[in-house]
């Protein structure tokens, strides 16, 4: 999942948390987890004053980030004087597996 600016929002992106508004004393929900954006409701959002969206995956490369190859590249290194310990190797996999889905692949 990934938080990006409504401004960088697309038709068909999924909302991976529900939207709150935010200016009254109790959030309120706008839209719920799981709903795929259309035009009209990333507009309706924009009206409604809200800033940024969690949406599922990583569909939107932001300036600074790693790409998956670097992310994982940075592993392998972080990893590389405990290639013989296989409790270390699980461990270095369950990151791996982790580092992917955080990226949408």
């Amino acid at each position: 999942m990934q938080k990006i600016p409504l401004t960088s929002a697309k038709p068909g992106m999924v909302l991976a948390k529900d939207v709150m508004r935010s200016d009254q004393a109790s959030p309120v929900p706008i839209c719920g987890k799981g709903t795929p954006l259309t035009d009209p409701l990333i507009e309706r959002l924009k009206r409604m004053g809200i800033q940024s969206i969690i949406v599922e995956g990583h569909p939107v490369f932001m300036g600074g980030e790693s790409t998956l190859e670097e992310q994982l590249e940075k592993l392998d290194k972080r990893f590389r004087q405990v290639v013989d310990d296989p409790l270390m190797m699980k461990v270095k996999e369950i990151y791996r597996k982790h580092i992917i889905r955080s990226m949408g692949t």
